[in-house]
């Protein structure tokens, strides 16, 4: 069965943001007062969350460039002999932010000076003397390998991805860094996922299930809102697709609850309405390939109804290839419904 297009939420970069909060002092006047993303555009981007690891939400992409630049300029031989550690941490910032250029850009150049800039950290950071910095320098090495391997299709750094997030949970563990450990976990989740869909193995899905649930025993609804509705739904979304690999209803209803989950925190939790219409398409689809599955008629009426209420109440919320998807769902369980 071939698997559905579904809706995945990407976590809030921390990473990304702490480095260009302590990098803008490096830029001048004006390019400091630049640094507030444009609040005054008529439409809001309703994708943000689904692009990818890059995206920022507190700062304008404008500065990367200068503040590239910036960086560069202060990693010198003399900073490094001076202050290897804290030339370390801007060969961090200064991944970060070429990363981020990199998916802007759809740069694989960048990303791979990006993923150098990382290794070089770990040069200076290493995992007896200075174990949280060099987990950190891991996580963000797996990040960019994820998001390269994800733009390329490219199972060598999907895979190199999951090394690294691996190594930093060998320092970040559930008791003493939980935050940190469920940002790992999640991360792991959507690499095994993506990696899984390129193998197509249901046992890598499986392995991505387990980490999108281990991220699931640290987040709750109060302090990590988002984060908890991103799991919910990305787990959901490769029970989806274990569901259809495996020709599995009990997968697919499972998927679907993981879904209504999430749906339900971003309701009771007041996240931007259309993380919730995402959420409820990928419901649908799932409830969709669930009526093809087990040739339930009456499902298939329902999910029909449902797709169109969600053109209908939501058009706001869908971009063109997210409201071609609902009318192509329209159209197949319609398609469900009329078979004896």
């Amino acid at each position: 069965m071939k698997l559905s297009n579904t809706y995945i939420f990407y976590p809030v970069n921390k990473a990304l943001e702490l480095a260009i909060a302590n990098s803008i002092g490096r830029l001048g006047g004006e390019l400091t007062e630049n640094a507030a993303p444009d609040t005054g555009v008529t439409t809001g981007d309703n994708f943000l969350y689904t692009r990818g690891n890059y995206e920022q939400r507190r700062f304008s992409s404008n500065i990367l460039g200068s503040m590239r630049e910036a960086l560069e300029a202060t990693l010198t031989d003399e900073y490094h002999n001076q202050d290897p550690l804290a030339w370390a941490e801007t060969q961090n910032s200064l991944g970060n932010i070429l990363a981020a250029q990199g998916q802007q850009q759809r740069d694989v150049e960048l990303f791979e000076k990006a993923i150098q800039c990382f290794n070089n950290a770990l040069e200076a950071f290493n995992q007896e003397n200075s174990p949280f910095d060099w987990a950190a320098t891991q996580y963000n090495l797996g990040t960019a390998k994820q998001a390269l391997g994800r733009q390329l299709d490219n199972s060598k750094w999907l895979k190199e991805s999951i090394d690294a997030y691996t190594n930093a949970l060998l320092e970040w563990s559930r008791k003493e860094t939980p935050e940190e450990w469920a940002a790992a976990m999640h991360q792991l989740g959507t690499t095994f996922h993506t990696y899984g869909r390129l193998l197509k193995g249901n046992r890598t899905f499986q392995k991505s299930v387990v980490a999108y649930k281990n991220a699931l025993a640290e987040l709750d609804a109060d302090n990590f809102a988002f984060e908890l509705v991103a799991t919910h739904n990305n787990c959901g979304a490769v029970l989806h697709h274990l569901g259809e690999s495996e020709e599995n209803p009990d997968r697919l209803e499972e998927a679907i609850r993981s879904y209504e989950t999430a749906l339900t925190v971003c309701m009771e939790q007041q996240l931007p309405i259309h993380l919730a219409v995402l959420c409820r398409i990928n419901k649908s689809t799932a409830r969709s390939v669930l009526a093809e599955l087990t040739k339930d008629t009456a499902l298939a009426f329902e999910v029909a109804d449902e797709f169109e209420l969600i053109i209908e109440c939501f058009p706001h919320a869908l971009q063109p290839l997210c409201l071609k998807h609902c009318e192509a769902q329209i159209n197949k369980a319609k398609c469900t419904s009329s078979c004896d």
